[in-house]
């Protein structure tokens, strides 16, 4: 069955590609913050949301449809498209690695795989970010609040 609500940022202002680039880099701080306490799962999944987050901006911006968890790979396919960028192919694989470990025994997970994962995250949300951009220059989440 189909999600019949879209995924919302927590906060709202006029821009909704602001408010969904801003959260997927408060995503990637509260992964790193995790990692350094040592709450892997935690860690993980927030770098999973970081880049779920950021798609999520993109689709905003380029009019493309996201509203369910599984077209995060669609989004991201059209996002290397757009920008050429074939390492995108890799990062979001990366991205939902880091989603599978939240379901994955602590025993089996390792901090420096989780780290260089949002390492991985962080670059995708830099090749994502100017797909977020408007001529105007609206969506700069880089300097998030």
């Amino acid at each position: 069955m189909p999600q019949s609500v879209p995924m919302e940022p927590f906060e709202q202002s006029d821009n909704a590609v602001v408010d969904f680039a801003r959260q997927s880099r408060e995503f990637l701080d509260k992964g790193r913050e995790y990692l350094a306490a040592g709450d892997l799962h935690q860690a993980s999944e927030k770098g999973w949301g970081a880049a779920a987050w950021m798609a999520k901006a993109v689709a905003e911006a380029q009019g493309w449809q996201y509203k369910r968890h599984d077209e995060f790979f669609t989004v991201m396919r059209q996002a290397q498209d757009v920008s050429g960028d074939d390492r995108l192919r890799n990062l979001r694989r990366a991205a939902n690695e880091l989603h599978g470990y939240y379901y994955t025994r602590r025993i089996f997970l390792r901090s420096d795989d989780i780290g260089q994962g949002l390492d991985e995250v962080a670059l995708l949300l830099d090749i994502l970010q100017p797909l977020t951009e408007s001529d105007t220059g609206v969506a700069d989440a880089s300097s998030s609040a």
